[in-house]
């Protein structure tokens, strides 16, 4: 039986109608969409989820049309970080209340704790809830590295952690942690395009961008990546890396909304600072979604 948080577990967009508002029946929709083509988990309100733009109730309400629409096929592991441990802590008693079953904390970011500090801040997360617990690290974003060490200790004190999602985009870093954590602890990609290699030392899978577009062809992968057959998983992840690739072509999730929009899955809308991709960005998303074979007709030439 699969563990909770292995495989492919997809790092939502948040689709917004016209007018800026929470599109509540394209998030039940597009959770949907990801159920049907397999993915084992499902992880709203993250960065991809422009969490940092939504508001509490907002962020809680997509959890609960998630929870509702996954009827218990998959489980769901909201995003609930931040730099203030108090309110991280008062939305992590809210994610459970609206049917979470675990959490993915980014760690705190613009105020630049030190490795002690982000050790009590876990600590005091994890104390105040029963839901699993998977760190986020993702120093780009958020100025802090969690240093290994750092994770041990989490490992080691606290039962409720029970995985980290490896952002850092070091495989030296991601090698290092899966090294020297206990087998059981997860180590997820936090990258599409290392997820091979992670797995190929251990790692678990991934919290995709990717699987927002092609869920099947990432759960594909994956699922083969864990048979053992590389083979396999290797040709899916050459056919989707220039996927992958313009995904980050601009700021995530600019990119991935642009290419949904592309397939007609949503309206291209953001919400301030983040705004849609340049004409020039479109342009190379079109050409990828093209020869994928995934741009929706109107816009075919």
């Amino acid at each position: 039986m699969r563990t909770n948080w292995t495989g492919v577990g997809t790092a939502l967009v948040t689709p917004f109608t016209p007018k800026g508002d929470l599109d509540e029946a394209a998030v039940r929709r597009l959770a949907r969409r990801q159920i049907d083509a397999g993915v084992h988990f499902l992880v709203p309100c993250g960065t991809t989820g422009e969490s940092p733009t939504l508001t509490d109730a907002e962020r809680i309400r997509s959890v609960e049309i998630i929870v509702d629409e996954a009827r218990g096929e998959v489980p769901v592991l909201a995003g609930a970080g931040g730099y203030s441990t108090r309110e991280v802590i008062a939305l992590a008693e809210e994610m459970q209340r609206a049917g979470a079953s675990g959490l993915l904390s980014v760690s705190p970011y613009y105020n630049k704790p030190t490795q002690d500090g982000i050790f009590q801040h876990y600590k005091a997360i994890a104390d105040s809830t029963p839901l699993p617990i998977v760190l986020y690290n993702v120093a780009g974003r958020t100025g802090v590295n969690i240093e290994t060490s750092t994770v041990q200790r989490l490992a080691a004190e606290v039962p409720n952690i029970v995985g980290v999602k490896e952002a850092s985009g070091n495989i030296s870093q991601m090698c290092d942690v899966r090294s020297k954590l206990p087998d059981e602890f997860l180590v997820i990609s936090g990258d599409d395009a290392i997820t091979l290699p992670l797995m190929a030392v251990g790692g678990c899978g991934v919290i995709s961008v990717v699987s927002n577009e092609v869920p099947g062809d990432m759960v594909q992968m994956v699922e083969a990546a864990e048979r053992g057959d590389f083979a396999a998983a290797r040709a899916i992840h050459q056919r989707v890396m220039p996927l992958m690739q313009v995904n980050f072509v601009e700021a995530n999730p600019i990119p991935v909304k642009a290419a949904m929009a592309a397939m007609g899955l949503l309206h291209d809308v953001f919400r301030l600072p983040m705004c849609q991709a340049s004409a020039a960005s479109k342009a190379k998303i079109h050409a990828v979604l093209k020869d994928l074979g995934l741009l929706k007709p109107a816009l075919v030439e």
